[in-house]
């Protein structure tokens, strides 16, 4: 089945762009468009998408919270969001992401990056650009925990391997890095990854870096 994609964002002439761009890939279908965040959860309600690509600044409701209504508790369907920036180091993305994107891509991405980006989030890959959401996260430090805090309890659940597995995640480290760095297979680093985010209520690999920022468990600019 086609991944069903709704385009979000204020400029009628970039959305026409992405529509052309996506309806020329036969497993992706645009099925629907808005020009802000109200009518994007309108828009969702009604068609629900697969995967929504977000602008972040638009008038009468903005992409972050627009995000954080799609994604979050009581959401009405599986839709994933892909937010659209024009600035590879925004503090608006930290906070789409803390709302729940999956992931994040720069406006003037060449056409085979989007698509391929709509591929990985539709299928759960989720974490998009890792070592740019790190940058994004240590730019922006002064937003999260010093390390300093009480660690969750939540992380009392985790093993030890876990813990080092969901730091690595949060060091922006792909399954294959992590596995070479821990000397394990890959299928074994993807089972640890499942298992974290199952016990900490995570969704994907950008809601686990993000945890274990706030947490305090990664302390930002730590290697």
């Amino acid at each position: 089945m086609a991944i069903r994609v709704l385009l979000v964002d204020d400029q009628p002439l970039l959305r026409t762009g992405f529509r052309m761009i996506l309806e020329a890939e036969q497993d992706i279908a645009v099925v629907g468009e808005a020009g802000d965040g109200l009518q994007a959860l309108d828009q969702v309600r009604a068609l629900q998408p697969d995967v929504v690509l977000m602008d972040i600044r638009m008038p009468r409701m903005d992409g972050v919270e627009a995000t954080r209504q799609i994604t979050g508790p009581g959401r009405d369907g599986p839709a994933k969001v892909l937010v659209l920036t024009t600035f590879d180091l925004d503090e608006y993305v930290v906070e789409a992401l803390r709302a729940g994107a999956s992931g994040f891509l720069l406006k003037d991405a060449p056409a085979h990056e989007l698509v391929q980006a709509i591929r990985v989030v539709a299928a759960g890959e989720a974490m998009l650009a890792p070592s740019i959401t790190r940058r994004l996260l240590d730019k922006y430090a002064t937003h999260l925990p010093s390390g300093d805090e009480p660690v969750p309890d939540a992380l009392n659940t985790l093993t030890d391997r876990e813990v080092e597995v969901l730091k690595l995640v949060a060091r922006g480290l792909s399954n294959a890095e992590i596995a070479a760095d821990l000397f394990v297979s890959e299928t074994t680093v993807k089972t640890h990854v499942g298992h974290v985010l199952t016990k900490l209520g995570l969704r994907d690999r950008v809601q686990a870096a993000v945890y274990a920022y706030e947490s305090g468990l990664v302390r930002p600019g730590a290697q």
